[in-house]
């Protein structure tokens, strides 16, 4: 149940808080006093698409929040434990906000969430029925939703829709394997030459700068000979190299050390030196003798190398990646070749995948027409009580000609509104008056089933009573009151015969002060009640006989509770 609704910025609401009551509320006002801003911003807790025209002129942003009983019902408290949300009071707050920047912000309890989460909570904390949604009812994919969810079939439905894809993608696959026979067999030809040249090149990971380094050095022998001969004269080989120059060293010191005993520790770090000296030379040396020119070798080098860059130009800036795409190039072409054995498996693939679709769009047909004789006759019965006591309605389920993502059926709300008229169309008979008081027992059932055994939700009915008045607005006001004992129930009526029934009477009105526009809600007492359905009944000029016919009016509403 919705106990507050708190609004901030939004339309032509400056801040407002309207506090609700158990049972039947109703609003009513001027037409474009607001009424139905509380409609949208409810909206918006319950996952409505947002837009920034919302946001009231001047303001940085539009906040709408309410505070509902926390359902108790264990897929909602599953949905909330999931998304790690505190559930242990009794309270469930909920909040958005719309930002000038266009971006919005949901929260629940204080706690930021997707607006994922507000949708999948809505079906829990209420409905929101509308002139709008007496057409949408018209159209028979909506006439299909209405009926899968009281039949609860959600879940099945998109499996379904999930089967249907798959079988689908796998027609598709079969279909693109067998009329592309010619361009897979150009396909396989290109794929094993180009496999073949790499193959048969033999190239391994990092071959190509191993072979760079070997033909610096192979045209550059003379230039390596002449420095390495000179280093190493240098360092050993010369009469002053710099192994002589330093055992010399090491001689001094050494004879120096018998005298003073702090030298004789350089002499011995100098022949350490030495030593590593001699190390170097002795291996230039054998690198030295290594060097020789190889005219035969520097060409096989530089013939290995253009082959190398042959392939890197056709199948990558690496050896690596050559080798990568001659991988991938082998994969493709085993799946290439087994075209026949992939052909029969796709088939089996669609075999299994009609079967499925077929097994559980039969099950789900079967459910439907359970469900829609039992909605049809709970709405009928509800028609009884809303001046329609001699309508007849029915849903009926056709099969379509190809499968569909919801299944294989087709349904059509067929209404007749008075005897010996067939059965036809809802879209083609009910007039605007009817419509509305088809659609208040359509989701009146609905919403009854829904909440049997269950907590107390909100029914917000936004100027559903358009085309309606007199006997058949007294009817459809006793109904919502009915309704309330079940339901806390929001209604948005221009009907005094409706209003009158209300628990609650809230009046919006629209009050300019210093240039600036403001929406307010007042909760209206029995005196005040009464004048606003006198302003209801007579229009702006409240005559004494509309006053007494509003106080007969609001003593027949209430007494009826």
């Amino acid at each position: 149940m919705l106990h507050e609704l708190d609004i901030e910025g939004y339309a032509v609401v400056d801040r407002l808080r309207v506090q609700f009551q158990p049972g039947l509320n109703v609003l009513t006002g001027e037409t474009g006093s607001g009424k139905s801003i509380l409609v949208d911003s409810l909206a918006l807790l319950l996952g409505a698409r947002a837009s920034v025209d919302a946001i009231r002129a001047g303001a940085r942003r539009a906040r709408v929040s309410a505070r509902f009983d926390l359902p108790r019902d264990p897929p909602a408290l599953a949905r909330l434990a999931a998304s790690g949300i505190a559930s242990d009071g009794e309270e469930l707050i909920l909040e958005r906000q719309i930002l000038a920047s266009g971006k919005s912000r949901a929260y629940v309890n204080g706690s930021p969430v997707t607006l994922k989460l507000l949708r999948d909570l809505a079906p829990h904390l209420g409905d929101i029925h509308g002139q709008h949604e007496q057409q949408t009812i018209l159209a028979s994919p909506m006439q299909l939703r209405l009926l899968d969810s009281f039949a609860g079939c959600s879940t099945e439905v998109s499996a379904l829709g999930t089967v249907l894809k798959r079988w689908r993608g796998s027609e598709e696959a079969l279909r693109r394997l067998r009329s592309d026979e010619r361009d897979r067999l150009r396909r396989i030809d290109l794929l094993r030459y180009q496999a073949e040249e790499i193959r048969g090149a033999r190239p391994h990971a990092g071959e190509d700068e191993e072979l760079e380094r070997e033909r610096d050095v192979l045209a550059n022998v003379r230039h390596l000979r002449e420095n390495g001969f000179e280093a190493y004269s240098a360092l050993y080989d010369a009469p002053s190299s710099a192994s002589t120059l330093i055992k010399s060293a090491a001689t001094a010191l050494e004879s120096a050390g018998t005298v003073d005993s702090r030298l004789e520790g350089f002499a011995d770090t100098l022949e350490e030196a030495r030593a590593v000296v001699d190390d170097v030379a002795f291996e230039l040396r054998a690198y030295l003798e290594s060097l020789e020119e190889d005219p035969a070798r520097h060409e096989a080098v530089e013939d290995r190398l253009a082959a190398l860059e042959k392939l890197k130009r056709k199948y990558g800036p690496t050896i690596r990646d050559v080798l990568d795409f001659q991988k991938r190039a082998g994969d493709e072409l085993a799946s290439l070749e087994c075209s026949d054995a992939e052909i029969a498996r796709l088939e089996r693939e669609v075999s299994d995948a009609a079967e499925d679709y077929a097994g559980r769009a039969a099950a789900l047909s079967g459910r439907r027409l359970r469900a829609a004789a039992t909605l049809a006759e709970r709405t009928e019965s509800e028609l009884l009580g809303l001046a329609l006591s001699k309508s007849r309605f029915r849903i009926e389920l056709k099969k379509l000609a190809a499968p569909s993502a919801q299944g294989a059926d087709r349904a059509t709300l067929l209404f007749s509104a008075n005897p010996g008229q067939p059965l036809r169309p809802l879209s083609q008979v009910a007039s605007g008056g009817e419509l509305s008081r088809v659609a208040l027992a359509l989701k009146t059932s609905m919403g009854r089933a829904a909440e049997a055994g269950s907590y107390r939700r909100t029914l917000v009915f936004d100027e559903i009573d358009s085309g309606v008045g007199g006997g058949v607005a007294e009817a459809i006001g006793r109904r919502l009151r009915g309704l309330a004992a079940a339901s806390q129930v929001l209604c948005v009526t221009h009907l005094p015969q409706i209003a009158c029934f209300g628990a609650a009477h809230f009046h919006v009105s629209k009050d300019e002060t210093g240039g600036n526009t403001a929406a307010s809600v007042a909760d209206l007492t029995v005196s005040r009640r009464v004048e606003e359905l006198a302003r209801m009944l007579s229009g702006t000029q409240v005559t004494p006989a509309a006053l007494e016919n509003a106080r007969q009016l609001l003593r027949l509403g209430q007494a009826s509770s």
